[in-house]
C-alpha cells in the first residue's frame, strides 16, 4: 500500500510498503503521516498546504515475476531488484509521463540506483503488481 499526495498537482510525498503486518487502516495512517513528514525528497508539508492536498491511496496485488513484454502500461507497476539495490514505480506513474515500456524499466532502474539498462542482466529481478487505486482528487476515479 502506497500514500501518494499531491499539492496543487505536484507530487509532494509517497511513501508505502509491498509487504505489511499492519491492517490496512492502520497502515494508511502511518504511510500518508511519513509521505507529508518524512519523504526524503521533500521538506515536511506545513499547514497552509493543507487546503490544496489531494491524496491518493495504492492498494498493490501482491508481487509477481515479470517479463518486459508482458508489462503493460497503465497496468502494472514495477519492481526491479538486484542486490541491495531496489526501486519501485507505481502503475500510474508510466502513463502520467507519457512512458513505454523499456523507459518505464528504465526508470525503475534508476529508482533503484541502478544502471539503465539493468533490467536486462540476468541477476536483475523484475517485479510486477496491480493496484486498486483510490483518490479524493476531484475527477479522478480508481483503477
Amino acid at each position: 500500500m502506497f500514500v501518494t499526495l499531491h499539492v496543487r498537482g505536484e507530487l509532494r510525498g509517497c511513501i508505502g510498503t509491498t509487504e505489511s503486518d499492519e491492517v490496512l487502516g492502520e497502515a494508511t495512517v502511518r504511510c500518508a503521516a511519513s509521505a507529508a513528514l518524512h519523504d526524503p525528497r521533500f521538506p515536511a508539508m506545513r499547514s497552509e498546504e493543507l487546503a490544496a492536498l489531494n491524496i491518493e491511496i495504492s492498494v498493490l496485488s501482491p508481487l509477481t515475476p515479470i517479463r518486459p513484454e508482458e508489462i503493460e502500461i497503465g497496468r502494472h507497476g514495477l519492481v526491479v531488484s538486484d542486490g541491495n539495490h531496489r526501486g519501485l514505480l507505481l502503475p500510474q506513474v508510466a502513463p502520467e509521463h507519457g512512458l513505454n515500456r523499456e523507459q518505464f524499466l528504465t526508470e525503475t532502474c534508476r529508482k533503484a540506483r541502478l544502471p539503465q539498462d539493468a533490467w536486462r542482466w540476468p541477476s536483475t529481478r523484475i517485479q510486477g503488481f496491480t493496484c486498486e487505486v483510490f483518490s479524493d482528487a476531484k475527477g479522478a476515479s480508481a483503477n
